[in-house]
């Protein structure tokens, strides 16, 4: 029987259960619904904006290989003009270094005409706008991986607590760590720019594979673009109580650590506001199996947005499609290495929401020397390799134990 383990962004705390499926994201606050059941419009609380420390990076989890399948399925009807504004909107930064980046003759082929397998590295952090001695861990760590079709995504979730080699920074003086938790490497890079290319670096060596871009999403700018597609449905498969959110019997915030009334989530489909959606992704110590069962939730999340994205038409509505896209570009920091946003939009432009596939890291959390870690297990080998081969389709089938169908 393999060991599930949660972790919290917070202090650090890891506590184990059992389980049979591992996938890790992390959390961040947000206001949502004290009713156990879908509320109606009448029964909501006003969104309340929760005291305590705020993200600078989000860290709930990571959404621009999401929204690059959200506009791809536009970008065919979209205008170049639109893509333009778009790409104009984006904040762009050097994110990869020549370690972990696709480059040469091979970046050259691929930019001519989109040419798959694409892989590329999502992360946000939890680096503290009120405690930033805290430091910075990225604890939301995607790989997007498109095979060479172009008509699906993989999205594999990296364990952050997974037990690496990370390798010396010497922009920060980092002489390099034989074993560390990976999520160690946005902080050992100093953070932003630099903590992604240490991380993307370590990546790279852990799985042999380099990256075609990188991105960062900002939270706010996410949260206002749930907001105008109205909300999203989603559901899920068991009962999920806030840790983060409660209310007294005046409906007003109070902290449930303080007598606070939780906000609970029982299993079913829910129309869920932004407020609502992000607060109930974000919780991991009620679910039976933690980190995990979170991440599946956020995979589920995902597919949620997108349908709704569908269900709205953007494509035939020019003013609320450029309202989207605008809020969107505000949410990201990307490094699409050299390809233009719009030309990058129309290669992708078959996937779809029904061919998102959720992917495992096969590994287990073990305690080595008092320090809680996540092992990778002798499988996760031959994910790197389907990975590298561009194979995960059979690797999908042959291990669908690691395999979280959204």
């Amino acid at each position: 029987m393999r060991q599930d383990q949660a972790s919290s962004g917070d202090g650090g705390d890891t506590r184990a259960a059992e389980t049979t499926k591992k996938v890790v994201g992390d959390e961040t606050a947000q206001p949502t619904e004290a009713d156990a059941a879908p509320a109606t419009p009448e029964m909501r609380p006003a969104p309340v904006k929760l005291p305590g420390r705020d993200p600078i990076w989000a860290k709930s989890f990571i959404v621009f290989g999401v929204i690059l399948v959200v506009l791809a399925g536009i970008a065919i009807t979209a205008t170049r003009v639109l893509a333009s504004r778009y790409s104009g909107s984006v904040n762009q930064q050097t994110l990869l270094g020549e370690n972990s980046r696709v480059g040469g003759g091979e970046a050259a082929a691929k930019h001519r005409d989109i040419r798959g397998p694409l892989n590329f590295l999502l992360l946000g952090s939890d680096q503290r706008a009120l405690d930033p001695e805290d430091g910075q861990r990225s604890d939301s760590i995607i790989i997007v991986h498109i095979p060479s079709s172009l008509d699906r995504a993989y999205l594999l979730s990296i364990p952050r607590d997974l037990r690496v080699r990370i390798p010396a920074f010497p922009a920060t003086g980092f002489d390099g760590a034989a074993h560390e938790k990976i999520n160690g490497a946005f902080q050992y890079g100093g953070g932003g720019q630099g903590g992604v290319q240490l991380l993307a670096e370590t990546l790279t060596g852990v799985l042999g594979i380099r990256f075609d871009g990188a991105a960062i999403v900002n939270f706010d700018g996410f949260k206002a673009a749930v907001d105008l597609l109205g909300g999203v449905d989603m559901c899920i498969d068991q009962k999920v109580t806030s840790i983060h959110l409660g209310y007294d019997e005046n409906g007003n915030y109070k902290d449930p650590t303080k007598g606070g009334r939780p906000a609970v989530y029982e299993a079913g489909c829910h129309h869920l506001e932004s407020w609502q959606a992000l607060d109930l992704v974000r919780q991991r110590k009620s679910l039976a199996n933690g980190d995990y069962d979170r991440q599946k939730n956020q995979q589920k999340f995902i597919r949620a947005l997108l349908d709704k994205a569908q269900q709205k038409d953007l494509t035939t509505n020019p003013i609320a499609l450029d309202k989207f896209i605008r809020v969107i570009g505000q949410a990201l920091t990307v490094d699409t290495n050299g390809v233009s946003l719009a030309d990058l939009m129309f290669g992708l432009r078959k996937v779809s929401p029904n061919n998102l596939i959720g992917l495992q890291v096969p590994s287990e959390p073990q305690d080595i020397g008092g320090i809680s870690y996540v092992v990778a297990l002798p499988e996760a080998e031959s994910l790197y390799a389907a990975m590298r081969d561009d194979q995960l389709d059979s690797w999908a089938v042959e291990n669908p134990t690691w395999v979280n169908h959204m």
